[in-house]
């Protein structure tokens, strides 16, 4: 089936004469159809527009070549809070009513002129507020390993559908784990690069100082051919990064000797699911097999991450989502005046978690308020990022595991705020850092086989170099290879 294909082996299959991006395409929009009614990774799907952008590909492919474009004709789908001209751009809300965006992001953009099929929405939390897709004002996506259990969040529906070959990728945003948590759980690959590497140009902000653009795939290659494509410096985005993009695929030779990977002690602590612990434990010891050498480091403002995170998150949710006022676009409620036309608006088109998160941000934003949270908050970050900083003084990335356990029960955590927040604890420092990360299946729990995921976190910049280490690991295991029950 072609949409159990990788990138790169869809490529090579396409160069010789074996594939075409309509087969493809049709092979997605089939496995759509017969799973998306249990997993409901998808909001919607123009099934006449994708082929229609398959057919162009063919078109545009000689036969026989290998094409210039290194995306052509690879159906690729996209989480809600992304910018797609003509398309639904709902991020997950009631408040934005029936919208459709009248621009493409830049990563959009990007896409296309590497000649992808961009096609579907995908299911997400109300505004990337939340880790396991609940909170979504549609519907609730879910596992394709444990259609009972979450596929993680908030890019939950982008996870799932790699997962269960619906998409040969799919793109989502990580504010403080949202691409390597869902992957994690949904036994995929997932990527957060840098604070800067890719644009930030038409993603909806929640917090526009830890949103990035990240992505899925079903190997590591994969993911470092869609950041070759995405990343570079953009005008249109200030805090985009102007360096100049390497060839990470070119990293990716499978030897790691020498190379010098930090177990930070404050990760192996309590609350870490023993089976996962276990998991992490035969991938670090998998790694010095390889040729590395582990280093145990500390990043002693860990514990702190937690709260400074939705301190932070939640004052810049506040201000970026004063803009959904029910006046310029989306969804309205009429009142008897502009003060209860926006109240009335606000309070029947968000749900719960994002009341919670804008609630709390103005909280910490107020008069009097101002200096003993938020201020303080930016203070913590900055230590956190100094543990980081120094940390990368001795070794070239770091090991850990991406999630505390493997994919929980839908309901289990949600009348539990809390809980659910804890479930993020090993990759927000991350974002507010500025780092990169990668999640890679390292394993299975026994009783019900669930995905474990192993995360490697770089330094600012660093893609090459984590990438490289995953790939190493991953090829010298065969997680990557298993099927979630939904497909057999």
């Amino acid at each position: 089936m072609l949409n159990e294909l990788t990138i790169c082996q869809f490529a090579d299959a396409v160069a010789q004469g074996k594939a075409t991006s309509r087969g493809a395409t049709e092979a997605c929009l089939e496995q759509i159809e017969r799973l998306d009614g249990q997993l409901q990774a998808f909001l919607s799907v123009d099934a006449e527009d994708a082929l229609a952008q398959a057919d162009a590909a063919d078109a545009a492919h000689a036969p026989g070549a290998t094409s210039a474009l290194p995306l052509l004709g690879v159906p690729i789908a996209m989480k809600d809070v992304l910018a797609v001209k003509g398309q639904p751009l709902n991020c997950g809300s009631k408040i934005l009513g029936k919208f459709i965006s009248p621009y493409d992001a830049t990563v959009t953009e990007k896409l296309k002129a590497a000649g992808a099929v961009v096609f579907g929405r995908m299911n997400m939390d109300e505004f990337a507020m939340g880790s396991s897709t609940e909170n979504s004002a549609f519907q609730i996506t879910r596992n394709p390993w444990d259609t009972g259990r979450t596929p993680g969040g908030s890019s939950g529906g982008s996870a799932a559908a790699v997962a269960a070959h619906e998409c040969l990728a799919a793109l989502g945003s990580d504010t403080g784990g949202s691409v390597r948590q869902p992957a994690a759980l949904c036994g995929c690959v997932g990527l957060k690069p840098s604070y800067g590497r890719v644009s930030r140009y038409g993603l909806v902000a929640y917090a526009s100082s830890l949103d990035q653009v990240g992505c899925f795939t079903k190997d590591v290659q994969d993911a470092a051919l869609m950041l070759e494509v995405l990343a570079g410096h953009d005008k249109r985005d200030s805090t985009s990064v102007p360096r100049p993009v390497p060839k990470y695929r070119d990293a990716l030779n499978g030897d790691i000797s020498g190379l010098k990977l930090g177990v930070p002690k404050e990760y192996m602590v309590g609350g870490l699911d023993a089976e996962v612990k276990q998991a992490i434990d035969a991938a670090v010891n998998q790694l010095s097999k390889l040729g590395a050498e582990l280093i145990e480091v500390s990043l002693p403002h860990t514990e702190y991450a937690i709260a400074t995170y939705y301190i932070i998150a939640t004052a810049e949710a506040s201000s970026n989502l004063a803009r959904f006022d029910g006046i310029r676009y989306g969804a309205r409620v009429e009142g008897n005046d502009p003060v209860s036309l926006y109240s009335k608006t606000r309070g029947a088109g968000f749900g719960a978690e994002v009341k919670r998160r804008i609630i709390l941000g103005t909280y910490v934003l107020s008069s009097g308020y101002y200096d003993a949270y938020y201020l303080r908050a930016q203070k913590v970050r900055t230590l956190i990022r100094q543990d980081f900083l120094k940390a990368f003084e001795k070794v070239d990335a770091l090991v850990t595991p991406t999630a505390p356990t493997a994919a929980f029960k839908i309901g289990e955590k949600s009348g539990d705020p809390l809980q659910m927040y804890l479930t993020d604890i090993f990759t927000i420092s991350a974002n507010l850092a500025g780092v990169c990360g990668v999640s890679v299946p390292c394993g299975f729990t026994s009783s019900p086989r669930l995905p474990i995921g192993l995360q490697l976190l770089g330094k600012p910049l660093g893609e090459e170099t984590i990438l490289r280490a995953a790939h190493a690991y991953e090829q010298a295991t065969a997680w990557r290879k298993e099927r979630p029950p939904i497909l057999r």
